[in-house]
């Protein structure tokens, strides 16, 4: 089977071609623009392709409710010419094939689950904490949607004792997003948090703030994983920061023994690397062309 699969991120946009096995074949990407001359590109690219389905993770917030009048739509979207536009509806009509679609994080929390970190599990929840922070959740199986979908990014926060910025979020200020995404890091202290050391006061801040979601998410959801990605994740040296604040948070209320002992084998970076969003946008087609 040859498939399709679209990473759509509110900065750039990834277009692949890959099997049943998660191999992606081919793959071009470019620059997030105007959606009409974006999505003009990607229908370019998939014309002559010959696949037989097509899977979108989408930037949101989207419409995913297959019973909504705007389903397949991009909603209350910041970036501009976006919010209000229909997305997938635009690609349905130039494409005739089944279509797979969801947010960007559940497109990678599936990839983990199909391919990657949490493959062989029925339940993990990944993270992306970047531009943006965004959380999927896959439970018994399933991508969790209910009313609209998980935007974890913008839970509200136990400030720090010592923190007095004022967060970043134009909606909540100094919800998870608005104190710990990249763009946070930078305005907090001037410069990208990659231009800081590794014994920056910014890691164990960012520690504390992460740390701290995903003890809630433990205590919540139960996940038999928990998958953390994205830009500034790639600082190798925050991880075990974050597990130890994480098992601070818990206080050994939950024994569970992946989160007492084996917490290095719970709290994991991306199996799939920086391919987890276009791979979980390929698992998503792979279920479309199975169910049409």
């Amino acid at each position: 089977m040859r498939i399709g699969a679209i990473e759509a991120g509110g900065t750039k946009f990834v277009c692949g071609i890959g099997n049943q096995a998660g191999e992606i074949e081919d793959r071009i990407s470019f620059a997030t623009g105007q959606p009409g001359e974006t999505l003009e590109q990607v229908i370019a690219y998939f014309k002559d392709k010959g696949v037989e389905a097509i899977g979108i993770g989408s930037f949101g917030p989207i419409d995913i409710d297959r019973k909504s009048p705007t389903y397949g739509f991009v909603t209350t979207t910041p970036k501009p010419g976006w919010s209000g536009y229909d997305f997938l509806g635009t690609l349905r009509r130039a494409i005739d094939v089944p279509f797979g679609w969801d947010t960007d994080v559940n497109s990678a929390a599936f990839g983990e689950a199909v391919w990657g970190a949490a493959r062989g599990l029925d339940s993990c929840v990944y993270f992306t904490v970047g531009t943006g922070i965004g959380v999927g959740v896959y439970a018994e199986g399933k991508l969790v949607h209910g009313l609209v979908h998980p935007e974890g990014g913008h839970i509200l926060m136990r400030r720090h004792p010592e923190d007095d910025f004022e967060g970043i979020c134009p909606y909540h200020g100094d919800c998870l997003e608005g104190m710990s995404a990249g763009p946070a890091i930078e305005k907090r202290w001037g410069v990208p948090g990659s231009r800081l050391s590794e014994s920056h006061p910014a890691w164990r801040l960012e520690a504390y703030y992460i740390g701290q979601a995903v003890a809630g998410t433990i205590l919540l959801l139960s996940p038999k994983r928990i998958i953390l990605g994205g830009g500034v994740m790639k600082q190798a040296h925050l991880l075990p920061l974050i597990r130890e604040e994480v098992k601070r948070f818990l206080n050994g209320y939950v024994s569970a023994n992946e989160v007492m002992a084996g917490i290095d084998s719970y709290i994991v970076p991306p199996g799939l690397g920086d391919n987890a969003g276009l791979s979980g946008a390929l698992a998503l087609g792979l279920e479309a062309a199975r169910s049409k």
